[in-house]
């Protein structure tokens, strides 16, 4: 093995970014110059990791944190379409001859060989052609690729069996694709024609999987869909998690574990700032009852959640170590961020899903889907809403049984290993240091 300059590049946010983190550590234990592109605090993040790190300089930071500050006209908006393209345009497409730019002067100090992305770093597409650079796309979330079989990906509709529901999802992806999101193409093939290359005819979410040399899924078939038309360069890798170098959040309430026979986790992510969605909601479910319920706020009005609520059987923390606590958990409450639904699988914790926007529809859909928890369809349930489904999960033993089942699908995967195994097949050779054949070796072979 040659060492290979390879250099990751992500959207700055936490479910664009984390995922990214396992391989790029592993790659770099192999011994290849890992490098990463990115904004923002993930700089830091980066650094930490022991990864040198380039800045965005053209490339303007835009996330979830900034999006109203630096856009005021996105808040008149009041369609959900038109507020949706609005963000795919600004937070995304925008950026795409900013990440260009920013790519091909960073490839004159570090001419890298191979780029390494989420699938939502529109500047891939560009870079492979424009530099002749090999490009692995990571998807991040459930596969988003348009499928004949299935309803158009983003409403979180699940698959018609029947006729006619076959002809209303016929219908939805042509809409979807030619009139509500045809804009989004068009400004991404405005965007390729201003750099002199052809302009795709495919969908533009569609041309972020199919553009890649490979397109490495997290997550594994069981989580998945069925459809006849994926394209040939999809490839599962099992969950993709972050890179951990143990337990950075114990948990210091084992003893209070050993009083309760339900126990409840819930959080809403750590982007979430408004914990009336969700962790209120739970807290009031079961204030003063015979469950424990564990919250994790992701750092935001945990102190403020504790003076609210301060009975014996709720445990109210900034963060926790999932891997630690989901083994002693019944039932998980989440909104759906797929980092915290990968770990739940992987532990046989069934779930109670609340989360819509930025894509959660599609996780929680699939929750409900394959019978793994109830998908409340909804951002904001009530108490009585979280009190029912959490004891519905409770009581019926065949989500227990579905998750189990696919938490041995997941078993079978080795993400870091399959990753390694399919850019090897993108570049041609193996990533693995070549060791020395010994005497004894050789005459074995002879």
């Amino acid at each position: 093995m040659n060492a290979k300059k390879i250099l990751f590049a992500t959207i700055p946010a936490d479910g664009h970014f984390n995922p990214l983190t396992g391989i790029a550590k592993h790659l770099q234990e192999l011994g290849h110059d890992v490098r990463w592109y990115t904004g923002g605090h993930y700089l830091t993040k980066a650094e930490k990791l022991g990864i040198p790190v380039y800045p965005f300089q053209t490339a303007n930071l835009v996330n979830q944190d900034n999006l109203e500050e630096l856009f005021p006209e996105r808040k008149q908006i009041k369609g959900t379409i038109d507020r949706l393209r609005f963000d795919i345009n600004n937070v995304f497409l925008n950026r795409a001859p900013e990440f260009v730019a920013d790519l091909t002067d960073l490839y004159q100090e570090f001419p890298f060989e191979l780029l390494v992305c989420d699938v939502l770093f529109t500047g891939a597409p560009f870079i492979k052609q424009l530099l002749n650079v090999p490009v692995v796309a990571i998807g991040i979330v459930p596969l988003s690729e348009t499928s004949r079989d299935l309803p158009p990906a983003g409403m979180g509709l699940e698959p018609a069996t029947g006729f006619w529901g076959k002809r209303k999802q016929d219908v939805l992806r042509y809409v979807t694709q030619n009139i509500l999101f045809k804009p989004c193409t068009d400004l991404y093939n405005k965007f390729l024609i201003q750099h002199g290359l052809k302009p795709t005819q495919d969908f533009v979410f569609d041309a972020f999987i199919r553009s890649a040399d490979v397109y490495l899924q997290s997550g594994v078939p069981g989580f998945e869909y069925t459809r006849k038309d994926m394209s040939k360069n999809v490839r599962f890798v099992g969950p993709l998690l972050p890179f951990s170098k143990g337990n950075r959040h114990s948990f210091n309430h084992y003893d209070q574990l050993k009083l309760y026979r339900k126990i409840v986790l819930v959080t809403q992510g750590t982007v979430e700032r408004d914990p009336e969605k969700i962790i209120v909601p739970t807290l009031e479910a079961f204030k003063n009852s015979d469950y424990l319920v564990i919250a994790t706020t992701g750092g935001s009005q945990t102190d403020a959640l504790r003076a609210r609520y301060p009975q014996a059987n709720f445990i109210i923390e900034d963060f926790i170590d999932f891997n630690e606590i989901m083994p002693y958990c019944d039932v998980y409450v989440t909104n759906g961020g797929y980092g915290g639904v990968m770990l739940s699988i992987q532990n046989g914790l069934p779930m109670v899903a609340a989360g819509v926007h930025e894509g959660k529809s599609e996780i929680t859909a699939r929750i409900g889907y394959f019978k793994l928890g109830v998908n409340l369809k909804t951002e904001t349930p009530t108490p009585d809403q979280i009190r029912t489904q959490v004891k519905t999960v409770m009581s019926d033993p065949e989500y227990r049984r579905n998750i189990a089942k696919l938490k041995g699908e997941f078993s079978a995967y080795n993400p870091n290993e399959l990753c390694e195994t399919y850019i090897a097949e993108v570049l041609g050779e193996s990533l693995r240091p070549q060791t020395k054949s010994s005497p004894e070796s050789v005459k074995m072979l002879v």
